[in-house]
């Protein structure tokens, strides 16, 4: 059978790349992911999937950072003009009630769920001659969205691999969830789906990050990674009163010396000795001209910490700051907080379990001799992650590496294709391990004690 699954991936290697190449040419940002997310609905619905979507999957109270009802709308119709099949561009989306999950229930046996991210980022993409997506005709469209991340070919593997387990369904057993999510850009959209209950009956759990090949051991695939920082993201707004700058300055409160002393003093929370703790103000707006005391202000922020108890305490910290300053220039301040993640661990045994799969089954890709790589970055696949581990399941997070043409979030991103059947086969050979009818882990008696 294994020799089958890498069959069924390769002859998906064109249309792989096609898929991917379309998705690039038209990125969405958080919550705004409509015309891929119709793609993706329809493809999975064809296929013979149980498709859920809108307020059924997402649950509304726990989205965070959702666009203006003006963009939703804008992207919507923005949508339907680039090809979104209109009769699954559905009106929850103009809501931003955006990503798709497809279920393949196949009787009893354990629950897996895969998930792939597919949000892009608010970068302008380079447009230039060396730069392949624009010299080959995918580069964005969409002016100040780029998938600048991979997760263009997030949603190309996911969809690869939907069609392969379908090939094997007849010899699958258990229930198979594969998770489109959106809003994984500063970690908007994983906890709306896990506060919604779709991982709360999972067994199994993997994701995986296109990720960049470092040096000559890195391999194909490095099957888990270690520790992920946990990150709170605000905006911070302060509120003051507008004044005569020359005639009446008594009469203002300056938001913008209020927003300007809590970003001195952010960066001067004290590290935790506890591990690894971060904090980064990366805008400043405000004002309304120079002989104006400026009755408004508002600061982007985000603190991570090396664990959730960590990032709490500077997230604590960072909020206690904000109105401080706000109070001692006789301002106010509101904080809205528009994304977060814990901290994360991939399982051991189960991260080993899938270098196995990997060494044994598709001897045609190398494991990475790091099998456990540490992630310093911060991603809402923690949120899934943890909650799958906190009734007994196994969870991981893989990254799958290909060479790239320059860093992750910059304007000229790009990667070599080829990655994209290589994580279909894997994904596909870690499924077919859990819930083939040759599977070792594929039979009740072998689930994780709950």
């Amino acid at each position: 059978m294994n020799s089958k699954i890498v069959e069924y991936a390769q002859a998906l290697d064109q249309v792989s790349r096609e898929r991917r190449r379309d998705f690039h040419r038209f990125p969405e940002r958080a919550w705004l992911e409509m015309r891929t997310s119709a793609i993706i609905n329809k493809a999975l619905t064809e296929l013979g999937y149980e498709v859920v979507t809108g307020r059924a999957l997402c649950l509304e109270e726990a989205r965070m950072g959702v666009p203006s009802k003006e963009e939703l709308e804008a992207r919507w119709r923005q949508a339907l003009g680039q090809g979104a099949p209109a009769d699954y561009l559905t009106e929850e989306m103009k809501e931003g009630f955006t990503g798709v999950m497809g279920i393949l229930r196949r009787g009893q046996g354990p629950v897996v769920a895969l998930r792939f991210d597919i949000d892009a980022l608010g970068i302008q993409e380079e447009e230039t001659e060396s730069h392949r997506p624009f010299r080959e005709g995918f580069s964005s469209v969409n002016k100040g969205a780029m998938h600048a991340c991979g997760h263009d070919g997030h949603g190309a593997i996911g969809l690869g691999v939907a069609e392969v387990l379908m090939k094997l369904k007849e010899n699958l057993h258990g229930t198979i969830k594969l998770i489109f999510q959106p809003g994984e850009e500063g970690a908007k959209g994983a906890r709306a789906i896990v506060a919604h209950g779709h991982l709360d009956d999972v067994d199994y759990f993997v994701g995986t990050h296109i990720a960049p090949t470092g040096g000559p051991d890195d391999g194909d695939v490095t099957p888990g990674t270690w520790g992920s920082l946990a990150t709170s993201k605000y905006d911070a707004y302060f509120y003051g009163k507008a004044a005569h700058a020359g005639g009446f300055p008594e009469n203002g409160r300056n938001a913008i010396a209020a927003a300007c002393n809590a970003v001195l003093n952010l960066t001067a929370i004290p590290r935790h000795s506890g591990g690894i703790s971060r904090v980064n103000v990366g805008t400043i707006h405000g004002g309304t001209g120079r002989n104006v005391v400026p009755n408004q202000a508002v600061i982007q922020f985000e603190v991570r910490g090396e664990t959730t108890e960590i990032n709490r305490f500077m997230d604590q910290e960072a909020v206690r700051i904000c109105e401080a300053a706000a109070r001692m220039w006789g301002c106010t301040c509101e904080l809205a907080l528009q994304g977060g993640a814990e901290s994360q661990r991939s399982d051991e045994d189960f991260l080993e379990q899938i270098a196995g799969i990997v060494e044994r089954d598709l001897p045609h890709l190398r494991v990475s001799s790091c099998k456990n790589a540490r992630n310093w970055g911060s991603e809402d696949i923690s949120l899934m992650m943890n909650r799958v581990q906190s009734h007994g399941g196994k969870a991981v997070y893989m990254r799958s590496m290909t060479p790239m043409a320059s860093a992750q979030h910059t304007t000229a991103f790009d990667f070599d294709e080829k990655v994209l059947v290589e994580a279909i086969e894997t994904f596909a050979a870690i499924v077919w391990e859990l819930c083939g009818e040759e599977g070792g882990l594929g039979r009740s008696e072998d689930l994780p004690p709950r």
